[in-house]
């Protein structure tokens, strides 16, 4: 089976997109629609930005969404998922391409994701750590031995896992992280502390927005980050994402399951090869590819 994915936030690049927009009537269309519903031309930074322009919150996710989408819709005929899933972020680009959401509703809630992630960003010091070669439990307990908020955010793939929360937690977590063998615990360059408690006022922000926007029954089910299982009705994926941005990416678990379910291909569609490297080492013998 057929199996798409779709990459989240930090796979973005200086000249993302624009061999599509030259190449392609049908992509030069959809980014220049994107301009419009986002009232700034996010294509001249998507094309000609530096990479300080690129990380910027409002522009980062809406840049790595459009570049999946985009792709993925000038495959044609070619593309025919028969499960789909996202990386955080990507979980969006992945509705969007097994038709529960359209590209337009699609771009306008990663918007409003990504301005909302910024505000409650601001309200209390945070952050995210990488922690390299400890098991996904021995992480989990740490983590729950810590004061403060600190919890296990992105299963990315055994051995790596992101921890997530406030500052001063993260940091004494990462410490003891190394104290308990992980070859390296390091904070990481974002704006704050994503799925974790820490995005409870973006969560209910964006909950709203999900909630007014109309979701189909999909052509295919997405395997959804905060379940790690095949989900095909839109109320249940509707509240799936509402829940991610305070729960934990559960990738391990979704590519684990995808295998289980029959997937014999994983095509990456979008920014970079991050998932497709993941996946690799999830499962040494899975196949992978790159639209």
């Amino acid at each position: 089976m057929k199996a798409y994915v779709f990459p989240g936030q930090g796979a973005q690049f200086t000249g993302m997109g624009k061999d599509l927009y030259e190449t392609s009537a049908l992509a030069k269309e959809l980014f220049e629609k994107a301009n419009e519903i986002l009232g700034f031309r996010i294509t001249d930074i998507m094309f000609e930005g530096t990479a300080e322009e690129l990380k910027e919150t409002k522009v980062t996710q809406p840049a790595v969404f459009l570049h999946s989408v985009i792709l993925a819709k000038t495959l044609g005929e070619d593309f025919k998922p028969e499960m789909v899933a996202g990386h955080s972020l990507g979980e969006f680009s992945a509705l969007v391409a097994n038709g529960t959401l359209s590209f337009e509703d699609g771009l306008k809630l990663v918007s409003q994701r990504a301005l909302a992630m910024q505000k409650a960003c601001e309200i209390t010091p945070s952050t995210m750590a990488a922690v390299l070669g400890l098991a996904d439990n021995v992480v989990e307990e740490v983590c729950a031995s810590i004061d403060g908020i600190v919890v296990a955010a992105n299963y990315n793939c055994p051995g790596q896992l992101v921890i997530s929360g406030e500052t001063t937690a993260v940091e004494k977590a990462c410490e003891a992280m190394k104290a308990a063998g992980a070859k390296r615990a390091l904070i990481l360059p974002v704006g704050g502390a994503f799925h974790s408690p820490m995005m409870e006022p973006a969560r209910e922000e964006l909950a709203a927005a999900i909630e007014a926007t109309t979701f189909s029954n999909p052509i295919c089910p997405v395997y959804q980050n905060v379940t790690a299982s095949a989900v095909s009705d839109a109320n249940e994926i509707k509240k799936n994402l509402i829940t991610q941005l305070t729960a934990p990416v559960k990738w391990t678990q979704s590519v684990q399951q995808m295998i289980a379910d029959g997937a014999t291909l994983f095509t990456e569609v979008g920014p970079g090869k991050v998932l497709a490297g993941l996946i690799s080492k999830i499962d040494k013998e899975a196949v992978t590819a790159n639209a």
